[in-house]
């Protein structure tokens, strides 16, 4: 079990919390999922993901899954599931039209992290004061960074940076990506929403890191940096320390 830290917070400007974080230490689960769409609906939108996963991992029992293609197959359907009730519950109320989430999960088990993500809320893998993102976002402006359109730099301040082209309840069916790396002793994994990572820098977020005294300290100190910076969208850390 990994020494755990979270912190979901509005930020400086936005008036709702649409974004969502749910940790299941007896299973190794953890989850961030960050909502879109009008009035409150983004607010529904992720607080259903996150509840709705967890309550399928609860009823699993984990340690029946023997291999990482059973494990990513388990959290395909999950994902799949989930999805369809948000897509379902936006097209049937005028009040949720148009909302959907994205979410990253990470489950650790045997010595290894497994990831899941659709959207842009990330994973990041911090080893050796060396941080990595492990997922790649599904948005507009990475499209055009991947085809060689504009650069990393150039879609940092992009017009259309929080475009995102893929999200749980935006179309009938959605496909996530899945990552599994081994984790060592004193690893970190952080998985976060956009406010996080629109306002600190990856070299702050290491600094932050380690100099914290644990998780819970990091979390929160991540989030207050993010305030800081401007806070402009709603802010979740949940920080895992192997």
């Amino acid at each position: 079990m990994a020494q755990i830290g979270f912190k979901c917070d509005r930020g400086v400007v936005r008036k709702n919390n649409e974004d969502a974080c749910f940790v299941i230490p007896s299973d190794d689960v953890y989850i961030v999922a960050d909502g879109v769409g009008g009035n409150s609906s983004g607010e529904v939108a992720s607080r259903t993901a996150v509840s709705e996963i967890a309550l399928m991992v609860n009823d699993m029992n984990m340690k029946q899954l023997k291999s990482a293609e059973e494990i990513f197959g388990f959290f395909d359907k999950v994902i799949s599931s989930v999805n369809e009730k948000i897509y379902k519950m936006g097209r049937s109320d005028r009040a949720y039209r148009g909302m959907a989430t994205t979410v990253v999960i990470a489950y650790l088990r045997n010595g290894s992290a497994y990831i899941a993500n659709v959207g842009d809320s990330r994973a990041y893998l911090l080893r050796d004061k060396e941080i990595k993102r492990v997922t790649t976002d599904h948005t507009y402006v990475n499209e055009l960074v991947t085809k060689g359109v504009i650069t990393e730099a150039e879609a940092e301040t992009h017009e259309q940076r929080n475009v995102i082209t893929r999200a749980l309840g935006a179309e009938p069916k959605v496909k996530p990506d899945f990552y599994k790396f081994r984790v060592f002793k004193e690893d970190v994994i952080m998985l976060c929403s956009d406010g996080l990572y629109g306002e600190v820098s990856e070299k702050d977020i290491v600094e932050i890191i380690l100099l914290s005294d644990d998780m819970n300290d990091a979390s929160h100190n991540l989030v207050a940096k993010a305030c800081h910076e401007g806070g402009r969208d709603n802010i979740t850390v949940v920080c895992l320390k192997i």
